[in-house]
């Protein structure tokens, strides 16, 4: 028997994010894209460049939203399914980037704050 077991070395879903959890980036550019079939929408994007110097798309989750070119983001792993190569989310909440207005359930997701008792 010559050669040991090659164990199989498990590659990154979301390899620009360097083993963190989440990276600080900057937007170079906020437009829409539509998804894959069949999926009908116009789903919010924004182009980011990375503390690292690479540059990659995020999904902007939630409705609405304040991002703009030279916006401060973090970004999180975690793919967008109907969407081509979308592999990283915006944390909502977060910086420059405000949480969904008017959200009253899973508001950790989306950076919303404890509503005030009337």
């Amino acid at each position: 028997m010559r050669g040991a077991r090659r164990s199989t070395t498990r590659k990154s879903r979301s390899p620009l994010l360097e083993n963190s959890f989440q990276k600080k980036a900057v937007c170079t550019k906020v437009y829409t894209v539509k998804p894959r079939k069949p999926n009908s929408a116009v789903r919010k994007v924004c182009k980011v460049r990375l503390s690292t110097g690479k540059t990659t798309i995020a999904y902007i989750p939630g409705e609405g939203h304040n991002l703009q070119e030279h916006s401060v983001v973090l970004i999180r792993g975690g793919r967008t399914k109907d969407l081509r190569g979308i592999k990283y989310k915006v944390v909502r909440g977060a910086l420059d980037l405000s949480g969904v207005a008017g959200r009253t359930q899973s508001r950790s997701k989306y950076g919303v704050k404890m509503p005030k008792k009337a």
